[in-house]
């Protein structure tokens, strides 16, 4: 029971669940939830992502046995895949529930970027549009924090735009370290089809510009603490990079490259917060 556990958990994808559930979090407390509608936010959070990531490791198991990923708690079987798969079913339909506690539209949209996630896992994710299922969840999810508050305000324009931008960088900067299994296992996404070096540059400039918009798009001129944001963004991305090339585990590689993601998210909702201009 124990190595079953821990293999749900690893097969969960834990640190990428982690940061976008704090990242969510902070962003509540940053637009004015009370503790209540943070422990909402944050749970409908978490559920969707464990969804996300038992549902992906399931459906890309026979590709990661394949090309040989050790890492993988359903290569090795420390868990089967019928319990991932049955992880995954119960975790998607327990999303919206936190989120009902606060109001039928945040639950929506929850839902929303929980099922635009999924699309990418299957069917989207060897298409060329595999792009599109992280720009709409990303997109989404900073405007489910903001519709969760009371009286469900109208999140501004430039807060899904950010996230939208935000997300989408986040998927040339995720594949690019598994660029070369995925096209032995016949994964053939954006990413794929433009290269290693286009997508670096696109997960590059999307990402700056994801800082960019967070930094230009509330009322009033660009803070100081802004534009240091995006003098940030810019050194944390290329370090990012380098580090992932240079990762010696196949394991870490794409964790490198996602922690300097997950870095500039961090640096872009610390902005918002440190503003207070969201909402």
């Amino acid at each position: 029971m124990p190595r079953m556990v821990l293999g749900l958990v690893r097969a969960s994808h834990p640190e990428p669940a982690a940061a976008v559930t704090t990242v969510a979090a902070l962003l509540a407390w940053g637009v004015g939830h009370r503790p209540g509608g943070i422990l909402a936010v944050a749970a409908t959070v978490l559920a969707s992502q464990l969804a996300i990531g038992w549902v992906n490791d399931r459906l890309d198991a026979d590709r990661d046995t394949a090309v040989g990923r050790t890492d993988k708690p359903l290569v090795t079987g420390a868990v089967g895949r019928r319990t991932v798969g049955l992880a995954g079913v119960i975790a998607a339909a327990v999303t919206p529930l936190p989120a009902l506690t606060l109001n039928p539209v945040a639950a929506l949209a929850a839902t929303v970027a929980l099922l635009s996630a999924l699309a990418y896992d299957w069917p989207l994710k060897s298409t060329p549009v595999s792009v599109l299922p992280y720009a709409v969840s990303f997109a989404t999810l900073p405007a489910f924090v903001v519709l969760a508050l009371p009286g469900v305000p109208t999140p501004p324009a430039w807060l899904p735009l950010a996230g939208g931008l935000l997300g989408a960088g986040a998927h040339f900067a995720n594949v690019l370290p598994d660029l070369d299994d995925d096209r032995r296992t016949g994964v053939r996404g954006l990413p794929h089809r433009l290269g290693a070096g286009r997508s670096r540059t696109a997960a590059g400039v999307l990402l700056l510009a994801a800082t960019v918009v967070l930094v230009v798009g509330p009322p009033g001129p660009p803070s100081w603490a802004g534009l240091a944001a995006v003098v940030a963004a810019a050194v944390v991305l290329p370090v990012g990079w380098r580090a992932a090339r240079s990762t010696g585990g196949r394991a870490a590689r794409p964790v490198a490259a996602f922690r300097a993601v997950m870095l500039v998210a961090v640096i872009d909702v610390a902005l918002l917060v440190a503003s207070g201009r969201v909402v």
